[in-house]
């Protein structure tokens, strides 16, 4: 008989201690924190879809560039394209971070893309969803 054992981030174990920061910056000292891992992993991913390549300074690579291709013709070749993108660069910048699914929808009379992602996070038991829309 198999045992399944929860794995708890040993950052966690501290509820007091911050891990991150939590988005929008819009706390009572313009930072709010985050106090478990699956909320700084959340975090950061939805700052790595809003960024744009050159916009971090010391890691100009960093971002996806979504908002960008906002201007490009929104067809089923362009989501299919930017979904390889995104694979390509989670195994990049996020190694544990394995989506089990992704989901782009363009509405190309608006100009607008709908990204979701489900994902589970490596050695843990940690599995979420992102939602951001492009407009």
């Amino acid at each position: 008989m198999a045992i399944e054992f929860k794995k708890i981030m040993p950052i966690d174990l501290e509820p007091r201690k911050a891990v991150g920061l939590d988005l929008p910056f819009s706390g009572n000292a313009v930072f709010n924190s985050t106090f478990q891992t699956k909320d700084a992993i959340k975090a950061n991913l939805i700052n790595y879809f809003l960024t744009t390549p050159g916009e971090r300074f010391f890691n100009v690579d960093f971002g996806a560039g979504l908002r960008e291709l906002l201007f490009e013709q929104i067809d089923d070749n362009t989501l299919e394209e930017i979904k390889m993108k995104i694979q390509d660069d989670l195994k990049n910048f996020f190694p544990r971070v394995k989506p089990t699914s992704i989901n782009l929808i363009g509405e190309p009379d608006k100009n607008t893309i709908t990204f979701s992602m489900r994902y589970a996070i490596a050695d843990s038991n940690i599995n979420d969803t992102i939602l951001i829309n492009f407009e």
